[in-house]
C-alpha cells in the first residue's frame, strides 16, 4: 500500500469537501446561532421584494476564521473513523452520546441517518437494525467513512451497517473497494471497475454507477459531463443531496472522465449543486487515491489540512494529513510486525 496515496485520499476528500457550497454553511455552525437566524430572515426579506442579490452581514461580529475556505463535514466524519477504526462500530458510535441524558452530545452535527442511528443505539437497537430502521438508511454517511477503511483495505460493512442500509451500504463498500484499488494500484479504470463488482445491475446504486459512467465516456470531459449527468441522476422533485445512489456514481464517473485528476474532476462535480454536499469530496477522495499527495495543489493542501471542529468539536484544530501521516505510520509497523 501506498502511503502517498493514502495521503492523497484523505487531502483529496478534504478539498472536495472545502469547495462544495454547503461547507461555508455547516462552518458556520460555529458562529452565535443568532447570525444564522439573520441568514434566515434575510432569506425571508429577498424573497418577499423579490430581491437577487442582498448584502448579507456573513459575520456580524463574529471571527470570519471559520467563513474561510476549508473543510466541513466530511472531512471531520473522516477523521473521526481513523481514530476509532480498531473499536467495535456500535461502541465507537455510543461515545457520541450524552452518558447521562443518552442523547447526541453537544455540539455534535451529522447526518440524519447517523443521528437517527444514535438515537436507535440510545434505545437498544443494535446493528444492523440501527442503521436498517432508519429513515435516511440511503444516504452516504458511510460511505465518507468507508474511505479509511478502503485505505486500510479493510470491508467497511460493520461500520456501514451502524448508520445505513441498501443502497447506504453498497456505496459504503464501492467506496471501500474503488480507494483500495486506487491505493494498490493508482489506477482510476481498475478503481472504477472494483467499485462496479460490488454494485448489483438491479440496484438503484449499482444502475445509476453503470449510467453515470455512460454518460461521461460519452461527454469525453468532466466538466462536458455535467449538465448530462445532472439530467441522468439527479431528481429534481425531490432532490436528496447525499443520497449513495447518486453521490457514488457521480464520483466514479468524474473520477474517471478526469483520467485520476483531482485538479479537473473536484470543480467538475462541484458544478453539481444539488450533491454538492458530498460528491465533490468523494470525488477528492478518489483522486486523490490515484494521483497520490504530490499532484494535490500545495495551497489546496494548505486550506483543507485543519479541521474546525464544525461537526465534530473535539476535532478543532486537528490537522487531517498529520492523521493520515499516522495512519499510514501505524499501518507500516503493523505490517513490519506481521512479517517478523
Amino acid at each position: 500500500m501506498s502511503g502517498e496515496r493514502i495521503r492523497g485520499a484523505f487531502a483529496g476528500l478534504a478539498v472536495g469537501d472545502a469547495v462544495g457550497w454547503p461547507a461555508a454553511r455547516h462552518r458556520a455552525a460555529l458562529h452565535a446561532p443568532w447570525s444564522r437566524r439573520l441568514h434566515r430572515e434575510l432569506d425571508a426579506f429577498a424573497e418577499e421584494h423579490r430581491v437577487t442579490t442582498l448584502p448579507v452581514p456573513f459575520a456580524l461580529n463574529q471571527p470570519t476564521a471559520p467563513l474561510a475556505i476549508g473543510p466541513s463535514d466530511d472531512a471531520e466524519w473522516l477523521a473521526w473513523t481513523v481514530l476509532t477504526i480498531d473499536r467495535p462500530r456500535a461502541e465507537a458510535f455510543r461515545e457520541l452520546l450524552d452518558g447521562e441524558t443518552s442523547r447526541i452530545r453537544e455540539g455534535v452535527r451529522a447526518r440524519i441517518s447517523v443521528a437517527t442511528a444514535l438515537d436507535n443505539l440510545a434505545k437498544g437497537v443494535e446493528p444492523p437494525a440501527s442503521g436498517h430502521d432508519n429513515p435516511h438508511h440511503f444516504d452516504d454517511a458511510a460511505a465518507v467513512r468507508a474511505v479509511a477503511f478502503g485505505a486500510l483495505g479493510r470491508d467497511p460493512t460493520q461500520d456501514a451497517q451502524v448508520t445505513n442500509a441498501y443502497d447506504g451500504v453498497l456505496g459504503a463498500q464501492a467506496m471501500a473497494a474503488a480507494v483500495a484499488e486506487a491505493v494498490a494500484s493508482g489506477s482510476v479504470a481498475a478503481a472504477v471497475e472494483a467499485a462496479l463488482a460490488v454494485l448489483p445491475e438491479d440496484t438503484a446504486i449499482g444502475h445509476n454507477a453503470r449510467l453515470a459512467l455512460a454518460v461521461t465516456r460519452e461527454a469525453g470531459d468532466p466538466f462536458a459531463a455535467v449538465p448530462a449527468l445532472d439530467a441522468a441522476l439527479i431528481d429534481h422533485v425531490y432532490s436528496y443531496g447525499v443520497g449513495a445512489a447518486q453521490t457514488v456514481p457521480v464520483a466514479l464517473a468524474l473520477a474517471e472522465a478526469a483520467g485520476g485528476e483531482l485538479a479537473r474532476a473536484v470543480p467538475a462535480a462541484a458544478c453539481l449543486a444539488a450533491l454538492a454536499d458530498s460528491a465533490p469530496a468523494l470525488t477528492g477522495a478518489l483522486a486523490g487515491a490515484c494521483g497520490g499527495y504530490a499532484a494535490i495543489p500545495e495551497w489546496w493542501i494548505a486550506s483543507a489540512r485543519t479541521l474546525a471542529g464544525c461537526c465534530l468539536p473535539d476535532l478543532a484544530g486537528r490537522d487531517l494529513i498529520e492523521l493520515a501521516g499516522n495512519f499510514t505510520s501505524n499501518l507500516t509497523s503493523n505490517l513490519t510486525e506481521g512479517i517478523a
